[in-house]
């Protein structure tokens, strides 16, 4: 693995990345809104960030968390969904995956699942 964990040296993954940042979903921008600024726990987190072939929807490097906001067109990838999470957790993350739905009806319980997530990196 390279010294810096995230790497630019494929333009149209950072393309997208960007994209991805101006274009978030509303359940996508309801997490953000916690997640930003530190407000979480004072944890630092990214959105749509590149890695490796994958665009991420938020990382938190320190705790090495991953947080992926789903939306139906997941209901119909899953392989390539879990494949995606065993490449990641093979690189030493943890990956949350929370349907859209879930954000925009239980967005306490789901920030909460995450509260818990980042108390037990620091335990």
């Amino acid at each position: 693995m390279p010294d810096r964990i995230f790497t630019y040296d494929n333009p149209q993954l950072t393309a997208n990345g960007r994209q991805l940042r101006q274009n978030m979903t509303p359940a996508e921008r309801i997490i953000w809104k916690h997640l930003r600024g530190k407000r979480l726990g004072g944890r630092k987190f990214r959105r749509q960030q590149p890695f490796g072939g994958y665009v991420l929807d938020f990382v938190c490097l320190e705790a090495k968390l991953v947080i992926e906001i789903d939306g139906g067109q997941h209901a119909g990838q899953i392989d390539y969904d879990e494949q995606r999470t065993r490449y990641l957790e093979a690189a030493g993350f943890t990956v949350l995956r929370f349907w859209n739905n879930e954000v925009l009806q239980q967005t306490d319980a789901v920030l909460a699942a995450i509260w818990q997530k980042l108390e037990v990196v620091n335990a």
